[in-house]
């Protein structure tokens, strides 16, 4: 829905960094954005004239910054930061992904205190308004540098970049898009390598589809008790005043809405005097991991609008001050996607739980793995397999990657964030929980087929309906991975949660 954003006006929202990331928002800058940064821009000209001594500026960069550059070289030390630190390697980063760095670094160097000329920016917003996706080999950071030196080279007119589908140089994307390769000014080299862009466009992109996954949760569990003929006495609100955490509260809340009309609930409500935990603690478990989404989030907002420079040119007065330190560092974001790792796990093995118990014949009252002819049909047995599969993936990126250390540059970086791969694990580990939310769906729509005549709550009904355009009840055995696709589409673009909220209103979280 979002078609244009507008950077400077206000602080960039998480929809709005997902509008030009994933889905081609055009981007512009405002009045007070472009004086920003040609204002930064005049300082670090004033001090490169005053040959005074900056990190990167006039000295060269890690273990090399007692090393004193020429203003004659600066621009050649610029260049070559970038050609020589472009060495990650591997598959490339998903487009979604690449487009998320580069408008991490307009927003970054836009803060103006980078000292980065406008024309830098306004080439960056050129590859994102004329779809120029730099390719960006995907391993090898460890929180910044190199994925970051792989796009700068397309700005250069070098590397490779794929443009209306094809891949192509650097060179020929911007000559096919009208656009020039720029010259690097003194500090443009280093803060295009500088701060924590990858990490943080990696970790918005996830933590966005990781809170759409979890309000999802409370609908896929939302059905799956009604498939189990669950009670709803265990989102009483007395029971959840009692131990106020808000997210339990608010979950709560949630599953009564989503089920408050339900036949099927009111009928089964005294059924059993309580349910196994994977339907009776949705609000403890998954008000739990909302809560750790919460903490992802803001940490991730707030470092959307900073500035992660280094070092940092501040103004004061008509003169200003180089500052070196290291807001490039990647802890807040890279501890808070490896939290957010765990949150989906949980997410994702309560998940399991109820779909095991749909099909277990044992605890279900449903036929064996939610087939009429079970033994002739396996039905949705193997399912289950591929989410015990993917749950055991889960389990691995749920180990933290920022408790990691290896000193780099000659120990002078000593201390390393890793929040690149605490991103990159987060960024995957949103789409096995995505799948399994699918499939619980899946599962809990075939469900729900032997409890008629009685009717679902027009909620989960209309999600019910939303699979049958494309899922039939199986009656025999089918192929089934066309139908977990095109629940998982239904899920990851937000439409079973729109589905909802359009009867029930918006969802808490």
């Amino acid at each position: 829905m979002i078609k244009e954003i507008t950077l400077g006006e206000k602080p960039i929202t998480l929809e709005e960094f997902v509008a030009a990331a994933r889905y081609g928002a055009q981007v512009s800058f405002s009045h007070g954005y472009c004086g920003r940064v040609c204002r930064s821009r005049q300082l670090v000209e004033k001090f490169l004239q005053e040959n005074r001594v900056i990190y990167g500026v006039t000295t060269g960069f890690g273990d090399n910054w007692d090393k004193v550059i020429s203003a004659a070289d600066a621009v050649t030390l610029q260049r070559n930061i970038i050609r020589s630190h472009a060495c990650s390697v591997g598959e490339p980063l998903e487009p979604e992904v690449v487009r998320g760095i580069m408008l991490m670094m307009l927003l970054n160097l836009g803060q103006g205190y980078s000292g980065v000329s406008l024309r830098l920016l306004e080439t960056i917003a050129g590859l994102l308004n004329n779809n120029i996706t730099p390719v960006v080999p995907s391993h090898g950071s460890v929180g910044y540098l190199a994925p970051e030196a792989h796009i700068a080279l397309v700005l250069l007119g070098e590397g490779q970049a794929w443009y209306q589908g094809e891949m192509i140089s650097g060179k020929a994307a911007l000559r096919s898009a009208g656009m020039a390769p720029v010259d690097l000014g003194c500090k443009e080299g280093l803060a295009l390598v500088s701060g924590t862009t990858s990490v943080t466009a990696l970790a918005a992109l996830a933590v966005y589809d990781a809170v759409n996954a979890a309000k999802t949760a409370d609908i896929a569990g939302a059905m799956s008790l009604e498939a189990l003929k669950g009670t709803t006495k265990a989102f009483d609100p007395r029971l959840q005043s009692v131990r106020p955490h808000e997210d339990q509260i608010l979950t709560g809340s949630n599953m009564l809405k989503i089920l408050g009309d339900s036949e099927i609930a009111l009928k089964y409500k005294e059924y059993r005097l309580q349910d196994a935990l994977s339907l009776r603690c949705m609000p403890q478990l998954h008000g739990a991991a909302k809560k750790t989404l919460k903490d992802a989030v803001k940490a991730i907002l707030v470092e959307m609008n900073s500035c992660c420079d280094n070092p940092v040119v501040y103004p004061q007065g008509h003169d200003g001050v180089a500052l070196m330190g290291c807001n490039a560092d990647g802890a807040f974001v890279g501890i808070e996607a490896d939290s957010a790792c765990i949150a989906m796990t949980n997410l994702a093995k309560m998940s399991e739980r109820r779909i095991e118990r749909m099909i277990n014949r044992h605890v279900s009252e449903l036929p064996p793995f939610l087939i009429e002819q079970a033994g002739l049909n396996s039905g949705f047995m193997v399912p289950q397999y591929t989410v015990a599969g993917l749950l055991g993936e889960l389990r691995l990126l749920s180990h933290p990657a920022t408790i990691d250390n290896i000193p780099t540059c000659a120990s002078q970086e000593d201390y390393i964030s890793m929040g690149y791969n605490a991103s990159r694990k987060a960024y995957q580990a949103v789409r096995l929980l995505e799948y399994i939310l699918a499939i619980e769906l899946l599962h809990a729509a075939q469900a729900l087929e032997f409890l008629k005549p009685l009717r679902p709550g027009k909620a989960t009904g209309a999600v019910h309906n939303l699979i049958r355009q494309q899922v039939p009840r199986l009656e025999e055995d089918q192929y089934l991975y066309p139908y977990i696709q095109y629940v998982w589409e239904q899920v990851h673009e937000g439409r079973v949660v729109e589905t909802v909220e359009e009867i029930v209103g918006m969802l808490e979280f």
